[in-house]
Parts: structure tokens; sequence; C-alpha cells
């Protein structure tokens, strides 16, 4: 038996530096990023602008892509970006601007790793946004997922971004694109525009304000006297912005403002959208409603299924509280979530074989509504 004890305490020794090894591979595993697989390469055909040497992002002829990124949300943006180059007629003249957060780990380095890795000829950048910036600003809202700082990160693009470019689409991370981006981007902003996006002028606008907003004398109807057109609500989450026009007419100040006096009088219930509207409903130029096809996600508390509104798509919105990646992984799917899985580069666990993206069959047109090929 004294022999024995020896060689237990070995074994014990093993068993715990094993134990504790697992503990720190699990505590590693917690902050490292999903695993991707490389997209496949996609050039530019003829007509495409020729590349200026060495303007880098001032080149005139790109067409800059503004989304946020972080590891939540990081399988969206994988699919989005995807989906911009595959249906881009000059997917060589993209280029991104994500913002992320700058704060613990993943950090930036390890988002720049990962969409290298998906996408080597990616054209990109990232910038690091403070989460300090606005995190004073914010109000609760009806849905926690509203309040992260990063959800208010399109409000400094103007500051972020290189002032030789001119405007950016912004774009969400839950969103699909199934037509060539450049038609968005070459949208005509009139000079009394900052904004260009869908509207949608059957939405109740009232309702995303509160009884306190619409009864204060100095708020309500007063707000948007005086505009271009009687005011409706627009998604911020696909919008073209003229940067320039931003910058001089200092904007972020003024979202800065209402944010302020949302502190003090509660005067919306969402997250990042209102400023938005009371700054822009009625100014903003419309674009056509294909570009936004919106609130696929459900609603804001149950995220429930919705189909596709009448007309032709060229932009799918995963808005509200449903996230295709989040319904597929629980096996509840919606319809229109098996269009988005067909460009989804995430590997799971049990895909550890997949060394590339979903073939080029699985990305037909069969795996998409008729609807969007109605241009």
């Amino acid at each position: 038996m004294a022999a024995a004890a020896p060689a237990m305490r070995a074994g014990l020794a093993v068993l715990a530096a094993f134990l504790l090894l697992l503990a720190a591979s699990g505590a590693g595993a917690e902050g490292a990023l999903p695993r991707f697989a490389e997209a496949p390469e996609y050039r530019n055909g003829e007509g495409c602008p020729a590349a200026v040497a060495g303007a880098g992002v001032c080149d005139p002829g790109l067409v800059h892509i503004a989304m946020t990124l972080d590891a939540h949300y990081l399988r969206g943006s994988m699919a989005a970006i995807y989906s911009l180059l595959k249906h881009a007629s000059c997917p060589e003249s993209l280029f991104f601007h994500f913002l992320a957060a700058d704060g613990p780990e993943p950090g930036v380095g390890e988002l720049r790793s990962a969409l290298a890795a998906s996408f080597p000829s990616l054209r990109f950048e990232i910038y690091p946004f403070r989460a300090d910036a606005v995190t004073g600003l914010i109000s609760a809202s009806v849905r926690a997922a509203l309040e992260a700082p990063l959800n208010y990160a399109r409000n400094y693009l103007a500051d972020l971004l290189p002032k030789c470019v001119p405007r950016a689409i912004y774009l969400d991370s839950d969103v699909l694109a199934v037509d060539n981006v450049r038609r968005l981007w070459e949208t005509r902003l009139p000079a009394a525009a900052v904004v260009a996006a869908p509207e949608y002028c059957h939405a109740n606008f009232s309702r995303y304000f509160t009884d306190a907003f619409w009864s204060d004398p100095d708020l309500g109807e007063r707000v948007f006297a005086g505009r271009r057109r009687a005011p409706c609500y627009f998604n911020t989450g696909v919008m073209v912005i003229d940067l320039r026009r931003w910058r001089s007419g200092n904007y972020r100040h003024r979202v800065e403002q209402w944010m302020e006096l949302q502190k003090e009088k509660r005067i919306y219930e969402l997250g990042s959208l209102p400023p938005f509207l009371l700054l822009f409903a009625g100014e903003v130029e419309a674009v056509d409603h294909r570009w936004n096809q919106h609130g696929l996600g459900g609603d804001n508390i149950l995220g429930s299924c919705r189909p596709l509104h009448k007309g032709p798509v060229s932009l799918m919105h995963w808005s509200g509280k449903g996230k295709p990646w989040d319904r597929l992984d629980a096996g509840r799917p919606c319809p229109l979530d098996h269009t988005w899985k067909s460009y989804d580069l995430y590997i799971g666990d049990g895909d550890a074989s997949q060394a590339s993206a979903p073939s080029w069959a699985s990305l037909s047109s069969s795996a998409l509504p008729a609807a969007v090929f109605s241009w």
C-alpha cells in the first residue's frame, strides 16, 4: 500500500494539471472569435474604374461602405460582406470601413485577422471606437441590445473616416445584398440633403416618440415644421450619408443634443434611431424600397418571422430581435433565414472539415425569393 501512494499522488498531480489546462483553454476560448471559411475571390469586370496609383482610400473610383464590427455580430457581418462582393460589378472597387469597439479582447487585431483570412483581397480599414464617447448619453431602450455603445458609432462616421472620403453607405451587420451596391452608391443627393434612405410614409410616425414629446409646446409638430416634406419613418440600418455635409452641418453635435434632451425628458423609447428621425425626417432623399427590405427579424420583443414586402428586392435586412444565425442554430429558422444561410461562412464545431465557402450551387437563384430578380 505504501508503494502505491507515490503513484497515486503522481496520478492526482497529473489529473490536477489536466484540469488546470482544461480550465485555462476554456477561459481563452471564451474570448476567441468564431471560425469562418474563406470566401471565393471576385474580380472587377470590364468597365470598372481603374485604380489611381498611390491614391489608396482617397481613390475617387471607390465605393465606400461603413459597418460596425464586433464578436457577437461578426457572423452577420461576414455574410453581409460576402453578399456585397458577390453581387458587385466592381468588387475590387469596394472599400470597407469598420468601426470596432476599442475595448477588451477580441480586439481590433483579431478582427482584422479574421477578415483577412476569409477575404484575402478585401480592401478595408478598422477604426477603434471609444465607448466612453457616447456611454454617458445613452438612455434605456426597449431592448438591451439597442443600448450597446457601438450602435451609436454611426453618429461619428464623419469624425473617424478620412476627410477625403466624400460619402459612405452605412449598413447594419444583419443585411444581405442581392444587387450591385454601386447602384445605391450612385444615389443623387441634392444640395439640401445629407442622408438618403428608403422612406416608409405608411408607418405611424407618431409612435416613435412619447406622449411627453408630442404634448410639449417646444417639441412635437414644431420640430418638423418647415421641412421639405411631411416627416416619414426611415430605417437607419441602410443610409447613404454625405460626410462633408455632415461635418459642415455639425450633425454629430446635433445628435448628441437630442440624446441629452432624452436623458432629461424621455421623449422616445428606441435606441439610436429617433435622433436621426428628429434631424432628418422630412429632409431625407428618398431611395427605392428595394434597398431596405427591413423587419425580417420581427419586432423588438418577440422577433417572429416576417415575409418580404411586395416588390423587387436589392437588400434584405433582418432588423428586429430575431437574427437568422440565432434562429438557424436554435433549429427554428424562418423561411427567409435559409436565404441568409447561403452566405454564411461560419464553421461550427461539427464542421471542422469545411475549408472553403458554400458552393456556387448553394448560392444559385433557386435559393432566393422570386421577387429578388424582378429588376
